[in-house]
């Protein structure tokens, strides 16, 4: 098992919106379509910058390669992308994407945090 934690750079001013999107849109496809484990979900501040974190799970670097082409690539992802973008302006800023491979002496070695 490996892990990935995502942060994104969040704007106050849409945030509300950013997690409508991410919660019933996001999400959905991510697990129903491709496939995603999503471990935890948060929103942290860092310094001036609002972040929203999550944590997913893949069997395998390949899994988590193939499920997110597939879901970058997906239609309906696409134009949610594109229509909530239109009516709030941008809503993420800097994307972060951290590979979390277990150590050795690690209690998440080879097994599910799920």
């Amino acid at each position: 098992m490996i892990q990935q934690l995502r942060i994104y750079e969040i704007f106050e001013d849409n945030k509300v919106a950013f997690h409508a999107r991410f919660r019933d849109h996001a999400v959905r496809i991510m697990q129903t379509r491709y496939g995603f484990h999503i471990v935890a979900m948060w929103e942290t501040r860092f310094g001036n910058r609002t972040e929203f974190a999550y944590l997913l799970e893949w069997p395998n670097e390949a899994a988590k390669t193939a499920a997110w082409s597939a879901f970058m690539a997906d239609t309906e992802w696409s134009e949610i992308k594109r229509a909530t973008h239109a009516e709030h302006g941008p809503m993420v800023g800097q994307i972060e994407d951290r590979l979390l491979v277990p150590t050795d002496y690690s209690h998440a070695k080879g097994r599910s945090l799920l």
